[in-house]
């Protein structure tokens, strides 16, 4: 899929509005996101342009940081365009952690993957759906401000899954800026492996058709190829990393 520079302003813009901050800061063309949860793409700075960026950002962005109490983060697109950039964090003592895939991909594909028809679509998220999130083998602290900030998720739906009246898998889907996102894919692990997240995908492209969006895109961790090959099979492609 070929993006624009509005494009891909737009899918930063989405990506908060799927995962929604305590607060904001704009900074020329970087967003600042300030939380103090666990998820890092509410609590980092991210250029909204993937050409060159001035280095003398990063002090404003860590004065911001610092006025919050929290750390400097950032994401950093992998592109050439950001090679003395991050040559520059680097003398600064920054470190790279969590490389992570932004992936773009059309509906209809998405839709092809299944066709939601056990996946329940909440407008907004209830104990069950919650609970998912602090299920066995996740971690109680991270699922728990997870769940926070994808609860004030805008423009959204949360999918669950249900077997013999347990929620089992959960998911959101975010509709925003002319983009469907997802977000939050958790699946209890006993219930792994039988399709339920291709249901949540399925159920979540046909509310976006349902709302004339045709396209969609996603962020996984690189080390997720697991997760990778499902979004691979709905039609995602790699954007970019950071």
């Amino acid at each position: 899929m070929n993006l624009t520079p509005q494009d891909i302003e737009d899918i930063e813009r989405a990506t908060l509005d799927a995962v929604p901050p305590e607060g904001t800061a704009r900074l020329g063309r970087w967003l600042v996101a300030i939380d103090h949860g666990t998820v890092g793409r509410a609590h980092s700075a991210v250029p909204m342009a993937h050409t060159a960026t001035d280095a003398r950002v990063v002090g404003p962005i860590e004065s911001i940081y610092d006025g919050n109490g929290l750390g400097t983060v950032f994401r950093v697109p992998a592109q050439k365009s950001f090679v003395a950039f991050r040559a520059e964090l680097m003398a600064r003592g920054y470190v790279r952690s969590k490389p992570t895939c932004t992936f773009t991909g059309e509906v209809s594909r998405m839709a092809d993957m299944a066709d939601g028809a056990a996946v329940q679509l909440l407008a907004q998220p209830d104990d069950a759906w919650r609970a998912v999130f602090l299920g066995e083998g996740f971690d109680p602290v991270d699922g728990a401000s997870r769940v926070q900030i994808l609860a004030r998720a805008q423009h959204a739906v949360f999918a669950q899954v249900c077997v013999d009246g347990q929620t089992v898998a959960a998911g959101v889907g975010s509709f925003s800026r002319g983009w469907a996102s997802v977000h939050g894919m958790r699946t209890l692990a006993p219930f792994r492996g039988q399709g339920l997240a291709s249901q949540i995908l399925g159920a979540i492209a046909r509310e976006a058709q349902r709302r004339d969006i045709t396209r969609a895109f996603l962020q996984v961790e690189s080390a997720n190829t697991h997760a990778q090959a499902l979004y691979r099979r709905a039609g995602f492609a790699l954007a970019w990393e950071y």
